[in-house]
């Protein structure tokens, strides 16, 4: 995969070159050992995840995808622990449970990285339809699923159903089209943005553009789904669940050049391991950074492949490198 609208001047690609440096490091290597996910934003997780955002998914080094998918096979439990199935004994909930999100948009990474994530993580697209809730999303959060009327979390929602979406090359099944359906209904209810049952704004931070996005959502991204969804799946997305974002994004943004309004990753607390190995309870410290996610993801920074999003979703054309 090519990088597309990227201008790439020197400093951004000295910060590139860090980046893949890194993850072919033996050091990238022993961090996947002690975890594959933590701790934010300079484990190779997030390396890779911006590296894929920033359509540069092949530079990302062979030795370390090998790694990572070694990784998620061993590491992570094959289920989501919901109040009745429990948590086994010796699993630490922050690091030894997945979470939807998180496993939503490494598939995406590793489809761009050219593995077949079927076959080497067979277990990943069988989880996604097997925690969708009844009102079409998922939710990180194990207590919704113990509740007699379950909701579901629009962030947790995203990136299972962009999986599925965007990297299934060979027709869909009927359990993967009821999936996509109704993860669309359910974002078409809400009108991206909005609650279900009324018109209240669930969280005012989607309304600014983030990037990179991680897991993150805002509207930006829940448009772009629902355009990729309708034409994919040959269904209307109803103009009352997307006119309000789309005009939002016409006014903020008038001459088409979006800019990042929201880094979610400056203000984050990580699990931390410390010198005796041992890590931090809870997510109490605070996050690290790298030098490429400094460059792309500051504040009122030009973004020009959000540009290419939203542009394509304007035309109704999105180019297979940002599906």
């Amino acid at each position: 995969m090519k990088p597309f609208l990227l201008q790439v001047d020197a400093l951004m690609d000295e910060a590139i070159a860090n980046s893949v440096g890194t993850l072919n490091s033996e050091e990238a290597s022993r961090a996947l050992d002690r975890d594959p996910y933590w701790p934010k934003w300079d484990s190779p997780w997030w390396h890779m995840t911006l590296l894929w955002e920033l359509g540069l998914a092949d530079q990302i080094p062979g030795s370390i995808v090998r790694k990572m998918i070694k990784t998620l096979n061993s590491h992570y439990l094959r289920f989501f622990p919901t109040a009745a199935d429990g948590l086994p004994e010796g699993a630490d909930p922050y690091r030894h449970v997945a979470c939807h999100c998180a496993l939503g948009t490494i598939y995406q990474v590793l489809d761009a990285c050219g593995i077949s994530v079927d076959e080497e993580l067979p277990w990943l697209r069988p989880w996604f339809l097997k925690y969708q809730l009844p009102d079409g999303g998922l939710n990180c959060d194990e207590k919704a699923y113990s509740k007699r009327a379950p909701k579901s979390s629009v962030v947790s929602t995203l990136p299972p159903l962009e999986a599925i979406l965007f990297c299934t090359r060979r027709p869909f099944t009927a359990e993967e089209e009821s999936f996509l359906d109704r993860g669309a209904a359910y974002l078409i209810a809400h009108k991206l943005f909005r609650s279900a049952n009324g018109n209240k704004v669930i969280d005012q931070a989607w309304l600014k553009l983030c990037f990179p996005r991680f897991y993150e959502y805002d509207i930006l991204r829940g448009l772009h789904f629902l355009k990729r969804w309708a034409d994919i799946r040959k269904r209307p997305a109803p103009t009352y669940a997307v006119g309000e974002a789309m005009d939002i994004l016409r006014l903020r943004f008038p001459d088409g050049e979006l800019k990042v309004e929201r880094a979610v990753w400056e203000s984050e607390k990580t699990l931390m391991i410390g010198a005796d190995g041992r890590w931090s309870s809870g997510c109490s410290q605070p996050a690290s950074s790298f030098e490429l996610l400094r460059q792309v993801g500051r504040g009122g920074q030009r973004a020009p492949i959000l540009d290419r999003i939203w542009k394509d979703i304007l035309t109704g054309e999105v180019p297979a490198a940002i599906r």
